[in-house]
């Protein structure tokens, strides 16, 4: 009890945000692969050809450019850097750390939605896969469907990828009473370790190893032909070219990038049928290059000086982000550290998943805390307004002065499914290296927030069941917390009087991202099912900008194994025609 009184005393949002989620171990960094096409842009001459150009060496990027190697010349552009060598990617030990990074160079570039919720989009070969809590878990079979895929070539791609970045997670203590709390809780069957997405309570897979170190989609990039592959780091594309005299559709014929040091180059594809330029830039990235580059709603572009290549008014809309809503349990006996390992898969629509933490105050002298530091946003100690480097350096030092309890314990967290609720995304600037203006309307849909009041009442369940009684103090109601929550400056958002006694109220009051962000170049509205631009030659987009919804429980396997079942289309294609 007195830990609690101590924990009241310095203020319920300092416990919540000094939370779980960061780790020790102390692991080096995992060696750089030897991959003789990888460059910096500064290296590149000033016009090239190539039969492919990708656009973003992430999720689906990397994939792809491995897959279409094999039998052609590809040129795969990346605005960030290399992730081998950086710490801050490839430890476990280290996650958040690259989440909390603001600088220029960062592999985290972070925005803040119109909604109020502060997000972050990768800026790294290899992507997301390079920043997120690594959980790997396919696409339900009833997605596969809907989505008009192969599923046999489905199975194959997802194979593909497992042989290099995917293991199965260590399950301890803290881990297994969340596991069998879910199972006390109704979320039943137990379907055991398995990548599948099943109704019930399953262990899922990861992205890190057993020795802590993170496997990304560049990790993919070991398949490719070296012969047939050109990576450029730090290559800002500006726009896509378009040959449009003598055409019956605009044709694109080649991008426009430029180097660190701002300097212009231009890569063309070569003269083919099959040839393609495929954008891969993520769920922002790739709305706003079509729109930079002339293809978008006309009176948008218009009012960015933009010359209109294409009117597709659908380009950026259908935006959605899956809320999160968490809570942070203080438990009075040691957890392990861990990642998100478990997941409780609801009949309607709820997904529960959670992670641990320990003791990590003085391990690491020079920590800031990684995801939960106060210069992140996420779980931040500081509101965004307010972080000054002398305010965020004082929230630091106070988090540091907590004692030892006060880092113990997890956090359980509910996620939806879809979600129904879009919006929509709008340029900012012409410059391609600004975030564009987003909107999710998170909860829009009162579908939506009542999977979120449901997924809550599983994770009451949970907290006191008897599987979960030992990491609980026995006095700590559902509404305190909440309450934790609540007072943590987790968005942007007004709060409300009732939001810890209303599940409704703090659904709405304290949701995050999770960074399963989607949409903007749909299937069917601004792609056709084979991924071509509509109204355009030449031109695909393949990655989640796409999905209509969230693959599964979490999306990055399906992101890559997209990325090597369309390459394997592609090049299928290219075979036949020749």
């Amino acid at each position: 009890m007195r830990i609690m009184t101590k924990m009241m005393g310095f203020g319920l949002w300092r416990l919540f945000t000094a939370a779980i989620l960061l780790f020790h171990g102390f692991c080096l960094s995992e060696k750089a692969p030897k991959y003789t096409f990888m460059h910096e842009a500064n290296s590149a001459p000033e016009v090239s050809y190539y039969d492919y150009i990708i656009v973003g060496g992430g999720t689906a990027g990397c994939p792809l450019a491995a897959t279409l190697s094999q039998n052609s010349t590809v040129l795969l552009l990346e605005r960030g850097g290399s992730p081998y060598g950086n710490p801050n990617i490839t430890n476990l030990e280290a996650f958040g750390e690259a989440l909390s990074d603001l600088s220029p160079s960062s592999p985290s570039q972070r925005f803040i939605s119109e909604d109020g919720v502060i997000n972050a989009r990768a800026r790294v070969l290899g992507g997301g896969s390079c920043l997120n809590a690594g959980f790997y878990t396919r696409a339900a079979p009833l997605y596969v469907d809907d989505a008009g895929w192969d599923g046999l070539l489905v199975n194959e791609s997802y194979r593909w990828v497992e042989k290099k970045v995917a293991f199965e997670p260590p399950m301890r203590q803290w881990q297994s009473a969340v596991r069998n709390g879910l199972l006390e809780a109704g979320v039943t069957p137990y379907n055991g370790f398995t990548y599948d997405h099943l109704i019930g309570t399953k262990v899922g897979g990861t992205i890190f190893d057993v020795e802590g170190h993170r496997h990304t989609a560049a990790d993919l990039l070991e398949y490719a032909n070296p012969n047939g592959l050109t990576v450029l780091l730090h290559a800002s594309v500006h726009k896509i070219m378009f040959r449009i005299n003598g055409k019956e559709k605009p044709t694109a014929q080649g991008v426009v990038f430029r180097d660190a040091s701002g300097i212009k180059h231009r890569a063309y594809l070569k003269n083919g049928p099959k040839n393609e330029i495929i954008v891969s830039s993520g769920a922002l990235g790739s709305p706003q290059l079509l729109m930079l580059s002339g293809v978008g709603p006309k009176e948008h572009l218009k009012a960015h000086n933009i010359s209109v290549v294409l009117d597709l008014p659908l380009v950026g809309q259908g935006m959605s982000d899956n809320p999160m809503n968490a809570i942070f349990v203080p438990s009075p006996n040691p957890v392990e550290v861990s990642l998100i390992e478990v997941v409780g898969i609801t009949g309607y629509g709820s997904y529960i998943e959670a992670a641990s933490g320990g003791n990590f105050n003085g391990l690491v002298p020079q920590r800031d805390f990684g995801m939960f530091s106060p210069k992140i946003g996420q779980l931040s100690t500081v509101p965004p307004k307010e972080r000054t480097p002398d305010a965020l350096a004082k929230a630091i030092d106070a988090m540091q002065q907590l004692e030892p309890e006060a880092f113990i314990g997890g956090f359980i967290l509910e996620k939806i499914i879809g979600p129904i609720s879009t919006g929509n995304l709008l340029l900012r600037s012409k410059n391609p290296n600004d975030n564009p203006s987003v909107t999710f309307n998170y909860f829009k849909e009162p579908q939506d927030l009542q999977r979120c009041i449901d997924g809550f009442k599983i994770i009451e369940n949970v907290v006191e069941s008897k599987s979960f009684s030992e990491f609980k103090y026995d006095f700590l109601s559902l509404p305190f917390l909440l309450n934790l929550t609540v007072n943590a400056p987790v968005n942007l958002l007004p709060k409300h009087a009732n939001a810890s006694t209303s599940l409704e109220q703090f659904c709405k009051d304290t949701v995050m991202t999770i960074w399963h962000y989607h949409g903007g170049c749909q299937v069917g509205r601004v792609v056709d099912p084979d991924y071509k631009v509509l109204g355009v030659d030449a031109l695909r987009v393949i990655d989640g900008s796409t999905f209509n919804y969230s693959p599964g429980t979490n999306p990055q396997a399906t992101v890559m194994m997209l990325g090597r079942y369309m390459g394997v289309r592609i090049l299928k294609e290219r075979l036949e025609g020749q």
